[in-house]
């Protein structure tokens, strides 16, 4: 059996997973989430009551979390690509990174986009400004660390990579990648033209009505 993966193309988490799925070529199965098919979120919540996905289940067994099932995936079902480095020190850096796209870029940016899901009255400026705040701070850290690299942790696509595709892809929809951080625009480029990642992003374009931001007529 192959694995199946429970997801949604249009979930920046789904497509971390899927963009490190396409990297090795990997055989896998979809149940989409959603109403065209309401069985699939009702196993799911069976599986994992948290109702968080992406979840992947392999032999009956459910993996959780995007960072998790890449693992599982490196170990289970290895490819050409080994998006998590055999040397210590190395995998040490491309985890880090991996915790710093999903935990500076992907959190705030997610705080900004629920908050405008949220009623009128139920809404929270000050904590979509320290949102914002936030990804200033992560995008000037960022530049300066692309500044001589092609890919996040040196010159090999990694883990740390799947994590900043969709990261970056919808933070500058959500608080756009200023001119003065270059490096970062480069590099969210580079992560577009990925074969991996363009794949996802074209499996979602019919989707994109629904970013409640209203997304932009580019990418």
């Amino acid at each position: 059996m192959r694995p199946i993966l429970y997801s949604h193309p249009f979930s920046s988490y789904c497509k971390k997973v899927l963009t490190a799925l396409y990297e090795n070529g990997t055989d896998f199965d979809t149940r989409m989430l959603g109403p065209e098919d309401p069985s699939a979120y009702e196993e799911l919540c069976k599986l994992w009551p948290v109702k968080r996905f992406p979840m992947l289940v392999d032999k009956g067994k459910p993996v959780f979390e995007a960072t998790i099932i890449i693992e599982y995936l490196q170990v289970h079902y290895p490819g050409p690509m080994k998006l998590i480095p055999d040397d210590p020190d190395q995998a040490i850096e491309v985890r880090m990174l991996d915790r710093f796209f999903d935990n500076y870029i992907s959190t705030p940016q997610q705080k900004v986009v629920f908050n405008a899901l949220r009623p009128e009255d139920k809404r929270d400026p000050y904590g979509v400004e320290e949102a914002r705040n936030m990804l200033d701070a992560a995008y000037g850290w960022l530049d300066q660390r692309m500044a001589n690299r092609e890919w996040a942790a040196g010159d090999t696509f990694s883990l740390a990579d799947c994590a900043a595709a969709p990261s970056l892809f919808y933070a500058d929809w959500t608080h756009e990648i200023g001119e003065r951080f270059a490096n970062v625009r480069a590099y969210r480029s580079r992560l577009l033209a990925r074969p991996s990642f363009a794949r996802a992003v074209d499996e979602a374009r019919p989707f994109r009505p629904f970013f409640p931001l209203g997304a932009p007529d580019r990418d």
